[in-house]
């Protein structure tokens, strides 16, 4: 098997997340990681006697890592170099510079929620859209709400048709450990439309979306209320069957103890999750209820690791390892072990 070679610029939250993603891919092999300053995610790499290969994205800084004994492999232009496509998880804006080193090495390369629409080909979604992100150079993926919402979307639209959607997410304010955003006890309201809405569609043109965005002082996961409108009367049982079905969601119970972001966080590190991580979003069962033809249901979103399985799928288009939307996004969710619980 000829495996792609893929490489990841910038080490943080999503950055690690990605690296260990590509290892359980069989069908691509790690090259290695880059960043520009020896970061606490980079230390403890060190500690755990570094896994794989790091180089230095800012040459001028070898000696902040040559000072802690962290081994370089060669600078961020060597990674690039070495690999058949770049998966960008660095700062909003810092993508849209490298792409021009990309473009210099004749690199392809897949960027994160937080960079400007216009810095790729394609706006990727691994089921909404793959064929789209098929041979293509530059993928740019959603952002951790609105890839679990296409999620939820896509496999209701998909069986039943989806004219409509309104959504309120219940964002929460910073990721573990950030501590830039300050400590709050209150709640921000952003104007509607919210971007998540947008970009669904943007994905998804044939369905018209609005939303609110609500700030909160929480760091372990996102909560999105959405109320959708089909185009044929289903039942609450027809969405929660059809939820049941998808390897990307995982419905879990009120009832069983699963009573919001915390309880799920928990619940990915007594499975034993690195970081407590947990590639699927959730759908709440008993939220799953009628308004005349109107559904609506709530879904957790694991800020940190939701998108992983979708960069993925992005290689897999951009390479064009795979054509076929379902056999690529099968292979993402067999090398993760999603779908396990069904």
């Amino acid at each position: 098997m000829v495996r792609v070679k893929v490489g990841v610029m910038g080490y943080g939250t999503i950055g690690q997340r990605l690296a260990e993603g590509v290892l359980l891919q069989e069908d691509m092999e790690l090259v290695g990681v880059a960043d520009i300053y020896p970061t606490l995610s980079v230390r403890a790499l060190k500690e755990r006697g570094m896994p794989y290969d790091f180089y230095n994205g800012e040459p001028k800084n070898d000696h902040l890592f040559e000072g802690l004994g962290i081994p370089l492999a060669g600078h961020g232009e060597d990674l690039i170099k070495k690999c058949d496509i770049i998966l960008d998880a660095t700062a909003a804006g810092v993508g849209a510079k490298n792409k021009e080193l990309y473009k210099k090495y004749n690199k392809k390369a897949v960027f994160q929620g937080g960079e400007a629409n216009d810095v790729a080909d394609v706006f990727f979604h691994g089921y909404a859209n793959y064929e789209k992100g098929v041979g293509k150079d530059y993928l740019k993926l959603t952002s951790c709400n609105t890839t679990g919402l296409i999620r939820a979307v896509d496999c209701l639209d998909r069986e039943y048709g989806i004219e409509k959607l309104a959504i309120t997410i219940i964002r929460r304010v910073a990721d573990p450990g950030d501590y830039h955003r300050g400590l709050t006890n209150a709640l921000q309201v952003e104007k509607a439309p919210n971007h998540q809405a947008v970009d669904l569609m943007t994905i998804m043109p044939h369905i018209s979306a609005t939303g609110i965005l609500v700030h909160t002082p929480v760091t372990h996961g996102h909560i999105i209320t959405v109320v959708a409108t089909p185009k044929t009367d289903i039942s609450v049982e027809n969405v929660i069957d059809c939820f049941k079905t998808h390897p990307r969601i995982r419905v879990v119970r009120i009832e069983d103890g699963f009573l919001g972001n915390a309880s799920l966080f928990k619940y990915a590190r007594d499975l034993g999750n690195p970081r407590g991580d947990m590639y699927e979003i959730a759908v709440f069962e008993e939220t799953v209820v009628k308004s005349g033809k109107d559904i609506m249901f709530a879904i957790n979103i694991p800020q940190e690791a939701v998108v992983i399985p979708e960069t993925m799928d992005a290689v897999r288009a951009a390479m064009v390892v795979e054509t076929d939307r379902l056999k690529a996004v099968s292979l993402t969710n067999e090398y993760l072990g999603m779908g396990k619980w069904m």
